[in-house]
């Protein structure tokens, strides 16, 4: 299992990549159980602020490991501000996790309840650093913003992105994604828990400062079987396997503290 070849099956999957990636037994690993009544409010977090008004998105794409949507990061455009953060965090790019039908697929459990799926939107420290790749390694260098996604009723803003899987079924695939402005994924309170953590998959960096949100957004059954159309497998391959349970299960705190923005 080395290198890319980590993925989320018997063998290869969260609990070998430590093999791999000794990281993975560290002190800040993502994701956790957040236990609300644990939870400290802190009077001093202020409420975040998003400024996704000029976003630019580029392209979907499928990496064999989740969907993902990339946006332009050379400048200001799309930022995450406020809370627990000290700087503007640049928008890089969105993805999900998620389970198999009817099951669980959340990383973040809260108080142990599972999701169906959950968003992660990526950003990264502008300010310090002057790449990705290199705030994706150094301890204040990224800002996750995760958001639960519940069944419900269908989400209408969600179309635009199952209605493009089609195009990214296998690994490897890429399409044009433009104009689509991920302000319309955030549910109507912006409260949060947050805490020091990683990065959920390899190479497991812990250079996350988590802001998970407390409400979550909802979808449909059948929105959420449009991302199990997807396969793990690129189109050469002859194994043909859907991406499903494509999550890390909760981390030890080991002493960390998560604090909430909300009483």
């Amino acid at each position: 299992m080395t290198g890319h070849h980590w993925g989320y099956g018997e063998d290869n999957g969260p609990s070998a990549w430590h093999k791999d990636y000794p990281i993975a037994e560290g002190n800040r690993q993502s994701p956790i159980d957040i236990v609300p009544s644990e939870a400290v409010f802190d009077s001093k977090l202020s409420p975040i602020s998003l400024s996704y008004n000029n976003c630019t998105s580029l392209s979907i794409s499928n990496n064999g490991h989740s969907v993902v949507v990339e946006f332009v990061d050379t400048d200001e455009r799309s930022v995450i501000t406020g809370g627990p953060l000290e700087n503007m965090y640049r928008l890089k790019q969105f993805h999900f996790h998620w389970g198999s039908k009817g099951c669980c697929g959340s990383e973040h459990t809260v108080a142990g309840k599972t999701f169906v799926s959950e968003l992660h939107l990526v950003h990264w420290n502008a300010n310090k650093y002057k790449s990705f790749s290199e705030a994706a390694a150094a301890p204040d260098g990224l800002a996750v913003l995760g958001i639960f996604l519940e069944t419900g009723d269908e989400h209408r803003a969600l179309h635009q992105i199952t209605d493009a899987l089609y195009m990214v079924r296998f690994k490897g695939s890429l399409a044009e994604f433009k104009g689509f402005n991920p302000k319309c994924l955030l549910p109507n309170s912006l409260e949060y828990w947050t805490y020091p953590g990683s990065l959920t998959t390899p190479p497991l960096y812990e250079s996350v400062t988590w802001i998970v949100l407390k409400e979550p957004i909802y979808v449909s059954e059948k929105q959420m079987g449009k991302f199990r159309t997807l396969l793990f497998n690129g189109e050469e391959e002859e194994d043909r396997n859907r991406m499903e349970n494509n999550y890390r299960p909760p981390q030890p705190l080991k002493g960390r503290m998560v604090r909430a923005s909300f009483k």
